[in-house]
């Protein structure tokens, strides 16, 4: 492999606020990045890229979504939008239609999606499975989502499928599910919420998990107060999902621990709920991710630029936060060093803007500003 230049730069980013370079290059080298610096003092490489001054930001790291699924759910939202509450229980409408659907079909759909995170310059996405909820249905969506993403999480207990013993099934899902599961997944995770499954059956489908050598996250907070963040932090979860709803003390276990809270806005704007307090977390010290959690039925986007539009205008977040939390936020929820930066030795996943500046992700909302997309140095977008 060549090295490539990428010059004339307007504005770079390489790792959050204080690492901006005006009028920069990079090289990249065997897939890293191999050197940043000022355009004017760029040394000689095989190839270049010239983006005629545009902005170049971290690939995108979108660490929570749902993308091994059938079926739709418009109506649910159209419903939604008339005013019915989201509950959470239209998740059993998805579990039949995937249930239903041929392997060919789910991967399809998979494909369709993880394309489509591309195009908007994402780099990196988690993949949940959590819609077959039978030990086959389940493992199979792993199967799936490991032919897209390294990042695969076993989500058995999304949530108790009709007609079936909430304990009965927790055994299940501790037990012959997870073995079945544990080859093609990383991760493990739980929807601790009413209506789901509670701290003590969280705990257990967690702690199976980790025993089986996942390491654990969590679905915390979405729609109650709950406990689902107080459990993240006592088992050091890499990340509580959604927190929604956090009393002060959540929001200061979060902040006296390594477990990042994932915010996901495009699940209250398509519920209609309220915004998660990303500025109560970030000025306690908690560090925040940002994620699409795209999924059929509560956030059906998968446009980090579209989130982070939402946690500029919404939560309060600075656009500098919240391109932090969209990158390098989203590696630390995954544990990953290697991506959501551009700094020297980080694996060359970067995204040009078609845009002087990455304030233009919030400034001009809605707008396809994604130009070029490299992902470990090879081109997967292009105009």
């Amino acid at each position: 492999m060549t090295s490539l230049l990428v010059t004339n730069i307007g504005e770079l980013t390489t790792h959050g606020p204080q690492g901006t370079v005006q009028h920069a290059s990079l090289i990249i080298d065997e897939g890293r990045v191999a050197w940043v610096g000022a355009k004017s003092h760029q040394p000689p490489t095989d190839a270049r890229l010239d983006v005629e001054g545009r902005a170049v930001v971290p690939g995108f790291v979108d660490s929570h979504a749902h993308l091994v699924f059938a079926g739709s759910r418009a109506v649910e939202f159209a419903a939604r939008m008339a005013g019915e509450p989201y509950t959470g229980g239209g998740i059993r409408t998805t579990v039949a239609a995937t249930r239903g659907a041929t392997d060919q079909t789910l991967h399809d759909n998979v494909a369709r999606l993880v394309a489509e995170t591309q195009r908007q310059g994402t780099t990196t996405v988690e993949i949940k499975s959590g819609y077959g909820l039978t030990v086959e249905d389940e493992a199979r969506s792993l199967r799936i989502a490991a032919q897209f993403s390294p990042e695969t999480t076993y989500l058995g207990a999304h949530v108790v499928p009709d007609g079936t013993d909430p304990d009965a099934y927790v055994r299940l899902v501790c037990g012959e599910m997870l073995d079945a599961a544990r080859p093609h997944a990383k991760w493990v995770d739980v929807f601790c919420e009413r209506g789901a499954f509670d701290v003590d059956q969280a705990r257990a489908v967690l702690a199976a998990g980790m025993q089986a050598g996942l390491g654990p996250r969590i679905h915390a907070n979405q729609l109650t107060e709950g406990g689902g963040v107080q459990l993240a932090v006592e088992l050091q979860a890499a990340s509580a999902d959604h927190c929604t709803h956090l009393s002060t003390k959540d929001v200061d276990a979060l902040a006296g621990s390594q477990t990042v809270a994932t915010l996901l806005p495009g699940a209250e704007f398509s519920t209609r709920s309220p915004y998660p307090d990303a500025r109560a977390l970030l000025d306690a010290g908690a560090t925040v991710a940002l994620a699409t959690d795209c999924n059929p039925g509560s956030s059906y986007t998968t446009s980090m630029p579209f989130c982070i539009a939402l946690a500029v205008r919404e939560m309060r977040m600075t656009p500098a936060e919240a391109l932090w939390s969209a990158t390098t936020g989203g590696a630390r929820a995954l544990r990953r060093d290697d991506i959501g930066h551009l700094s020297v030795g980080a694996r060359a996943d970067l995204t040009v803007l078609d845009a002087p500046s990455f304030l233009h992700l919030a400034y001009r909302p809605g707008v396809p500003l994604v130009h070029t997309v490299l992902r470990n140095g090879e081109f997967t977008c292009t105009p």
